[in-house]
């Protein structure tokens, strides 16, 4: 072998290597974010609130700065599909995550009126569960009965629509992670036709 061969093929395996550990830290990066969002799903109690949203926003940074979307490399189709489908799971996890507030209390975001209706029913029926257990505080203190009829009343709905919201947000998580896996699956189509170009010619 000549010293140009043998050169080169140590900068090949530099290169090699180098891509290898970039693509290991890639891994890491979107298997931690994944465990992350795992656990901020399974600490979330009552109500979805913004910090949820705070949460969502901080992972998907993580991913997009230190993960990397699967390239095409030809004869390894199955761990290709894996990859991709990993990647755009955690990228639907995340997403799920920060619209979670969003979904819980805007109407045109989440369009749900039966079960709203059914959730203000449950507050009102919560509201008056309360004045049953508090009814003495009506001749003493009417204000502090109305007040704590209102809270009553607004955790019952807050509860009613975060548990909905969470019954849901598997399907916007797997809508995301399947148009993130098909436009990532068109992008990678194209950029190997494009590197392939130059070599055809």
């Amino acid at each position: 072998m000549s010293v140009r061969s043998r050169r080169g093929a140590r900068d090949t395996g530099a290169v090699d290597g180098t891509t290898g550990k970039e693509r290991s830290g890639g891994d890491a990066g979107v298997l931690g974010t994944a465990l992350g969002v795992v656990l901020a799903f399974s600490l979330a109690q009552g109500s979805w609130q913004w910090f949820s949203t705070y949460l969502g926003v901080t992972l998907l940074a993580v991913v997009f700065s230190f993960g990397r979307v699967p390239e095409r490399t030809s004869g390894r189709p199955a761990a290709y599909g894996w990859s991709l489908a990993a990647y755009s799971m955690v990228i639907g996890l995340c997403v799920a995550l920060a619209l979670a507030p969003a979904l819980q209390r805007w109407d045109w975001l989440f369009p749900m009126p039966q079960t709203r209706q059914t959730c203000v029913d449950s507050g009102r029926y919560q509201s008056l569960q309360t004045e049953a257990a508090l009814g003495d505080l009506a001749g003493r203190d009417a204000d502090a009965l109305a007040h704590a009829q209102q809270k009553q009343s607004q955790e019952a709905v807050d509860d009613c629509l975060a548990a909905t919201t969470t019954r849901w947000l598997p399907a916007y998580a797997l809508g995301t992670a399947l148009l993130v896996g098909a436009a990532s699956w068109w992008w990678g189509g194209r950029a190997r036709t494009r590197r392939a170009a130059p070599e055809a010619a």
